[in-house]
């Protein structure tokens, strides 16, 4: 399925998928981890192989240039890695939150795994957060993402997406490629220096509000928002001559009469995912 949940936890509004242990706020660390599913360790052995010589069973060697790594719980296999590879365990995902939440005031909204392990994060509130036209509220989140597999880098970022699955970590990952900080899997992870490199402040945030407010009051005039559901509702024929679909095209400009704040998402600018 689409999100790829393995298992996960959140405090708040259920996630569009429905799945998740829901807890309450302010819970310990050790208590998310048992319900976000990130109560085990990534254990690595040795790649052997079977060849057809050496008896009826064959001779078991070893690549001595790769390792696989595999769940301590399950013992299922997460995938074959260079020896070079440095793994974040899925309890060090929750350790980077620690002082974060006990003393900065930050609160873990969500935290999870997925594709059956190979992936996992942690999402926690800043508690700051903006208001805007038609009581429109945006929250400031810090995200913390690894794989095991080499797809991706531990990454660390601020965002203003509620990470549930698999998609909305892809959405906020893309959106903050050129911020945020990543820490490529041959050099060892150290969350000190993550969060001194992210500059978790209070001013990112406000610049980062006061360009969506401004964002906000900007008027979209009825051309620019034709021109913009033209290029949504029309295929791309390679071309430059493509079929609009002016039944959708009609269904989504009412829409957007009947909703006071929706002309701002069709600014060319559209509303960052980062500040």
């Amino acid at each position: 399925m689409a999100h790829l949940i393995e298992q996960m936890a959140y405090v708040g509004q259920t996630p569009w998928h429905g799945l998740g242990n829901e807890l309450t706020s302010n819970q310990p660390l050790e208590v998310w981890a048992k319900q976000a599913g990130l109560d085990w360790q990534i254990e690595e052995s040795p790649v052997r192989y079977v060849t057809n010589a050496g008896g009826t069973l064959g001779e078991i060697l070893s690549y001595p240039d790769s390792k696989v790594l595999y769940r301590s719980d399950t013992k299922a296999p997460l995938s074959v890695v260079g020896n070079r590879f440095k793994v974040v365990q899925p309890e060090e995902i929750l350790e980077f939150y620690r002082d974060l939440t006990e003393v900065s005031g930050f609160e873990l909204e969500t935290a999870g795994v997925l594709k059956g392990g190979r992936k996992m994060w942690a999402l926690a509130r800043t508690g700051q957060s903006g208001m805007l036209k038609g009581n429109d509220q945006t929250n400031a989140y810090v995200l913390l993402a690894t794989s095991c597999d080499g797809t991706l880098a531990t990454t660390a970022q601020f965002t203003s997406i509620r990470v549930v699955c698999n998609n909305t970590l892809a959405v906020a990952l893309k959106g903050a490629a050129a911020n945020a900080v990543k820490v490529k899997h041959n050099t060892a992870f150290d969350a000190n220096l993550v969060k001194k490199q992210l500059g978790i402040s209070v001013s990112a945030w406000d610049d980062f509000m006061y360009r969506l407010k401004t964002l906000s009051e900007r008027k979209v005039k009825t051309t620019e928002a034709r021109n913009y559901f033209l290029k949504v509702f029309t295929d791309d024929s390679g071309n430059g001559v493509g079929k609009t679909n002016e039944r959708s095209m009609a269904k989504a400009s009412g829409c957007m009469k009947a909703m006071a704040w929706a002309p701002r998402w069709l600014h060319p600018k559209v509303l960052p995912t980062v500040w």
